[in-house]
């Protein structure tokens, strides 16, 4: 099991930028695909972007062009640099670990996630 620790949530204003990262407890070199996902209040969780262990990256739609994840297996941490925030991006966010990139469906281990607030 992988424990993975996100920080770098906070309260920024829309068209701000956002750093989020994800270390893990252990290497992530194996590991085929880190993701992070969010999820808001009365709504599922989904994913807003991965990257696989040889950096394919894909992204959900309403991120595209904004947000850019980012993977350093040597230091095993996840990054997802987030710019021109909309309210709408408000979520907690959640670092994944060991997910599919063929079947799309995230690992096991998750984070506690981190709260991301976009003000008007």
């Amino acid at each position: 099991q992988v424990q993975l620790v996100e920080s770098g949530g906070g309260l920024v204003q829309t068209g701000g930028s956002l750093s989020l990262s994800c270390a893990a407890s252990t290497s992530i070199v194996a590991l085929d695909v880190m993701g992070w996902y969010r999820q808001s209040p009365g709504r599922q969780r989904e994913l807003v972007a991965r990257i696989d262990r040889n950096s394919r990256r894909n992204y959900a739609d309403s991120v595209k062009g904004r947000f850019t994840i980012s993977r350093d297996n040597a230091k095993n941490t996840v990054s997802l640099q987030m710019n021109s925030l909309k309210p709408e991006d408000t979520a907690v966010y959640y670092c994944n670990a060991g997910g599919n990139w063929l079947t799309n469906w995230p690992g096991k281990d998750w984070g506690q996630g981190t709260q991301v607030t976009v003000s008007l």
